[in-house]
C-alpha cells in the first residue's frame, strides 16, 4: 500500500494553528522549526487526507485548510485502520516514523476554539522519528 504526502504544516509554538510549507527537514527530534519537536514520543503528527476532506464536506461553512487541525503531515492513499502503535511509516526515500499512539486526550485546544471540531484526538497518528531526512509535498508514503 503506497500513499503520498498531501501537505506539510508547522508552527514555531505549541497551541497555535500550523501553516503549510513545501518541504521540511526532519531530525531525530522531529520537524525542524516546529514547536512539537523534542525528545518525546509525539514529535510528528499525521492525519488521513480523507478525514480532512470529510470534515470539509460536513462543515462547508468553515475555512478549513492544511494545518487547521494542527497536523504536521496529511497523507493520502494509506488505510489508517491498518496502522497501530508500533507501526512504521516510510516517507520519501529515507524518513522512518514509528507510531507511538493513535489519538490523544481531547481538551479545549486552539482547533476546537477556532472551528468547533477536532480530528487529531480521535484519528491522528502521533509519531517518533526513527530516521530523519528531507520531506517534500508529494513524497511517497508506505507502511513498512
Amino acid at each position: 500500500m503506497q500513499g503520498r504526502v498531501v501537505s506539510i504544516c508547522i508552527s514555531e509554538q505549541r497551541g497555535v494553528l500550523k501553516n503549510e510549507v513545501v518541504s521540511v527537514e526532519i531530525t531525530n527530534h522531529g520537524i525542524v522549526g516546529d514547536g512539537h519537536s523534542g525528545d518525546w514520543e509525539r514529535q510528528v503528527t499525521c492525519l488521513n487526507y480523507q478525514s480532512f476532506e470529510k470534515a470539509k464536506e460536513k462543515h462547508p461553512e468553515l475555512d478549513l485548510r492544511p494545518g487547521s487541525f494542527a497536523e504536521n503531515i496529511t497523507i493520502e492513499g494509506i488505510d489508517f485502520t491498518k496502522i497501530e502503535p508500533g507501526s512504521k511509516l516510510q516517507l520519501g526515500d529515507s524518513i522512518v516514523l514509528q507510531v507511538s499512539q493513535i489519538g490523544k486526550e481531547d481538551h479545549p485546544s486552539v482547533v476546537t476554539r477556532t472551528y468547533g471540531i477536532s480530528l487529531l484526538p480521535y484519528e491522528g497518528l502521533f509519531c517518533k522519528v526513527i530516521v530523519g531526512g528531507t520531506l517534500s509535498k508529494g513524497d511517497k508514503v508506505e507502511i513498512i
